[in-house]
């Protein structure tokens, strides 16, 4: 991905080395999942969401106008800055700086396409742990977006995981990661998330899950979906798709499974097979288009 001297965006908060406190994360935060453990908090019944959903992406009726957005109300557990971390100019923090200037880019010329406003979100570098609205959170967490708050959050330290402990090396590998967090930024815009967070609360742990994968997938799509304009802009290199979609084979539910336990457990996925999220990811790339990105409805 030839990334460097592009623009970098100014919404990162670089919390490296800082101190904090508050309560685990587990109030409407979408992580990406490194292996075991579950998550989460989080209007309309489901019933009504594949309704609009449906009706949106079919009719071509832009959703904006349908769903509200909003984030959960969610209060921030408090934060505390100390010295040390890594340097503001970094490599990484570069890199993360330009990722993420590219996606505001590409959601602010779609949303304006469908006469709405991207609000752009802050991603916050921390290193160890962070305290946000959604909650207190480790490096175990893996990256996450809170809805309270409407922020990203990652330890730049999940980039060298991401190689040496799931095998999926490269930059647009990175880079899906990224755009996946602020796919769920996008559903918290068109009041997706939010209303799947307060629809979650009357679910069973199954029925939760299963609703988590649909949501988790659409997060891929539209990861696809800006993989496919940074491709148009002609800023992606040889190999830079097979980096994201092995990336996405890496972190699927039965494969992180396999890895840990051994064998799989289906009614516990919350993000989608490997083979789930690599067809979704394909599919936002491979059209460009946000409305082929309706995971709510049919099979997955």
């Amino acid at each position: 991905m030839e990334w460097k001297g592009r623009r970098q965006s100014d919404n990162v908060e670089d919390q490296r080395g800082a101190s904090m406190g508050g309560s685990p994360l587990g109030r409407g935060g979408m992580r990406i999942p490194i292996g075991g453990g579950g998550r989460r908090g989080g209007g309309i019944g489901i019933g009504g969401i594949v309704v609009i959903l449906v009706i949106c992406w079919i009719t071509g009726i832009n959703p904006l106008t349908l769903l509200s957005g909003g984030d959960t109300g969610l209060q921030d557990s408090g934060y505390q800055q100390s010295t040390g971390g890594a340097p503001a100019n970094d490599e990484t923090t570069a890199f993360v700086r330009t990722v993420l200037a590219e996606t505001e880019d590409t959601w602010s010329g779609i949303f304006q396409a469908n006469g709405g406003s991207y609000e752009k979100p802050t991603m916050v570098l921390f290193s160890g742990q962070v305290s946000s609205a959604c909650g207190f959170a480790s490096s175990a967490t893996g990256p996450f977006y809170c809805p309270g708050d409407r922020k990203v959050y990652l330890d730049t330290d999940f980039f060298r995981e991401l190689d040496q402990r799931f095998d999926a090396a490269g930059d647009f590998a990175e880079a899906y990661v990224i755009a996946h967090e602020i796919g769920h930024h996008v559903q918290n815009l068109l009041g997706i998330l939010p209303r799947f967070n307060q629809a979650r609360q009357r679910m069973s742990e199954a029925e939760a899950n299963r609703m988590s994968v649909r949501v988790e997938l659409q997060a891929d799509c539209f990861a696809g979906v800006w993989g496919k304009f940074t491709e148009q802009k002609g800023i992606l290199e040889r190999g830079d798709l097979e980096e994201a979609l092995n990336a996405a084979q890496q972190i699927g539910d039965d494969t992180l499974q396999k890895r840990s336990q051994g064998y799989v457990v289906p009614e516990s996925f919350n993000h989608g097979t490997s083979a789930q999220r690599m067809r979704w990811f394909k599919r936002g790339f491979d059209t460009g288009d946000m409305k082929a990105c309706d995971t709510f409805s049919g099979e997955v």
